[in-house]
């Protein structure tokens, strides 16, 4: 679809618990849109509308990586919601691995941390440890005014926790949340070219072959298991969080006819 990002795709199309599908044309997530040409951005923001993106990285990565394109348009709205990568050193591709290491901006873990985050995964490390963005990154999802778009560094990690998020507020099927996460290994050997490509995320990714990397479907199902376990599912959790019935039609109103 794009020239200067390698993962990129429309929610739009998916089957839904009642019977229909997610609307396309509304809601899309991608990787870094650092290197989108001007080509990509005469796309998005002439043909496609865009007018929201969502940046779920860190101040960090944001500084380190520098403006991106989208930056300079003032009918593009840049929201930073900043989850924090929970693997590696700046970046998301390594967020499945569990381990002791942290971010050079957090603190150090203590075991009772970690001893919870094995059994939850993560991916519920984010929305446990930054919940504020990730209600306000879906809010801006849900505004009816263009295309909006979400992303991270690889597209794959808090990219998805937020759109498995959005998903299942529209009512999207589980096999369908999961198959648009897993979708993502399709295109990992771009994703982890162009990552390589960039100093911020280099030293992240070498020495690890590449299927260390893969969006694996029990990754995505431990999460929403987790959401079902101590919320009753993610609506559950987004209401314990400030989320109103009046946000979920909205953002239902965005993935939905």
């Amino acid at each position: 679809m794009l020239q200067g990002a390698a993962n990129v795709r429309d929610l739009g199309g998916l089957p839904t618990v009642d019977g229909g599908t997610t609307v396309p044309g509304r809601i899309a997530r991608a990787d870094n849109l650092q290197g989108l040409s001007e080509g990509d951005v005469e796309l998005l923001v002439g043909d496609l509308k865009l007018r929201h993106v969502v940046d779920l990285r860190s101040e960090t990565e944001v500084r380190l990586e520098g403006p991106g394109p989208l930056t300079r348009l003032p009918e593009v709205g840049i929201h930073h919601h900043s989850l924090f990568a929970e693997g590696g050193r700046l970046t998301d591709v390594e967020a499945d691995t569990i381990d002791d290491r942290t971010l050079p901006w957090q603190g150090e873990r203590d075991e009772k941390d970690l001893a919870e985050l094995r059994v939850t995964g993560y991916y519920y490390g984010y929305l446990r440890d930054r919940p504020d963005s990730v209600v306000s990154a879906l809010r801006v999802l849900a505004r009816d005014d263009g295309l909006a778009v979400v992303h991270c560094a690889a597209g794959k990690d808090r990219t998805g926790v937020v759109c498995a998020l959005a998903l299942a507020a529209a009512g999207a099927t589980r096999e369908a949340i999961i198959e648009d996460y897993v979708a993502t290994g399709e295109r990992l050997e771009h994703i982890l070219a162009r990552l390589r490509a960039s100093h911020t995320y280099r030293a992240d990714l070498d020495g690890k072959p590449a299927d260390a990397h893969l969006p694996r479907p029990e990754y995505m199902d431990q999460f929403l298991s987790t959401l079902d376990t101590r919320f009753g599912g993610a609506l559950g959790w987004l209401h314990a969080h400030g989320w109103t019935d009046a946000d979920t039609q909205a953002l239902r109103g965005r993935l939905r006819d």
